[in-house]
């Protein structure tokens, strides 16, 4: 359902594009009117792209696995052995799970785990 509503969004913000460089190309002084709509299609592309990338690992994110708990590393899923776990604690506030933070030493890349 998820991915049928990302869909429709993109799909509006390209719609909302289209017309906006219609308007500006084909109606006289709709030049601001046109890229407000330009703009606002826009904005709805990369927010979807954008919202896509947030709290997914990289094996869900290449996969187009759903993210794990509390939008971590999915449950039960090995971990890479160039990750290791910090002292960084927190909650989840839409899942309520309680996550541990993992880093890789040498990029720097955190990876999510839900403690049980």
């Amino acid at each position: 359902m998820a991915v049928i509503v990302r869909a429709l969004v993109v799909l509006l913000g390209v719609v909302l594009m289209v017309l906006g460089l219609m308007a500006i190309v084909s109606l006289p002084g709709a030049g601001l009117s046109g890229l407000w709509l330009v703009a606002t299609g826009g904005f709805l592309v990369v927010v979807i792209a954008a919202e896509r990338q947030r709290y997914r690992s990289a094996a869900a994110e290449s996969e187009n696995a759903p993210a794990g708990p509390g939008g971590g590393e999915a449950s039960g899923a090995p971990i890479d052995e160039r990750f290791r776990a910090t002292n960084e604690v927190f909650i989840d506030p839409t899942s309520g799970h309680r996550m541990r933070v993992l880093v890789d030493p040498t990029t720097g890349e955190r990876r999510y785990v839900a403690e049980a």
